[in-house]
């Protein structure tokens, strides 16, 4: 997968009174190898849009292509592919199971990809400072240490475009910052996209686009 288009698209919900937006009813594409940042305030939609992304909703008007096919084609079992082979997503509620430990979720994860090494998960554990907890379950974990887990978790899989909603809204700047250089590194290991949800506190990296929600 080399793009993703959207094209008119409007979360049903907003169309008696369409926000301003530089995405919604605009035509915006995304391509491999480059970086994006959605600036949004809270309720704009930019959970909505990732899931429109995802295939997990359809309540929208316009439509989205991927590589210049539209998403309505796609069948059930053809997005199962997609999503364990070119589109990787953090959910803003980061959906770990909360009585499985946080290894136990990325790895759960990794077994469907087969895509890391246990010891690459324990690296990437290691260099975001949550190894020593990676045996608690995820319940007992600060909302930050569940933020990093489910961002190891969504590494553990190929990927063309990587969506991360509010990926740092509880974490501190010095873990941000090696946040950003763990999911670059993986993104262009892999030729990827990276799109970064935010509503003020953003990931620093060398974005290609910014865009106002």
């Amino acid at each position: 997968m080399q793009t993703i288009s959207i094209s008119g698209v409007l979360p049903k919900i907003f169309e008696e009174k369409p926000p301003a937006s530089q995405i919604w009813q605009q035509k915006v594409e995304f391509s491999n190898g480059k970086f994006y940042l959605i600036k949004a305030d809270s309720g704009k939609g930019k959970s909505s849009l990732f899931s429109f992304m995802y295939g997990y909703r359809s309540d929208f008007l316009g439509k989205i292509d991927f590589d210049n096919r539209n998403i309505s084609a796609i069948s059930r079992q053809e997005w199962d592919l997609i999503r364990i082979n070119n589109l990787s997503l953090l959910f803003q509620d980061l959906r770990l199971f909360p009585k499985l430990t946080a290894f136990e979720n990325i790895v759960l994860k990794n077994k469907l990809t087969g895509y890391k090494t246990i010891e690459e998960i324990r690296q990437m554990l290691d260099f975001l400072e949550i190894k020593k907890k990676t045996n608690e379950k995820c319940e007992k974990l600060s909302w930050g240490q569940q933020q990093r887990t489910a961002i190891v978790r969504a590494l553990c899989q190929p990927f063309n475009f990587l969506l991360l909603d509010e990926p740092i809204s509880h974490i501190d700047d010095r873990i941000s910052a090696k946040i950003a250089a763990l999911i670059t590194a993986e993104v262009q290991k892999q030729g990827a996209a990276v799109i970064v949800s935010s509503i003020g506190k953003n990931l620093t990296m060398n974005y290609n686009q910014v865009l106002e929600l």
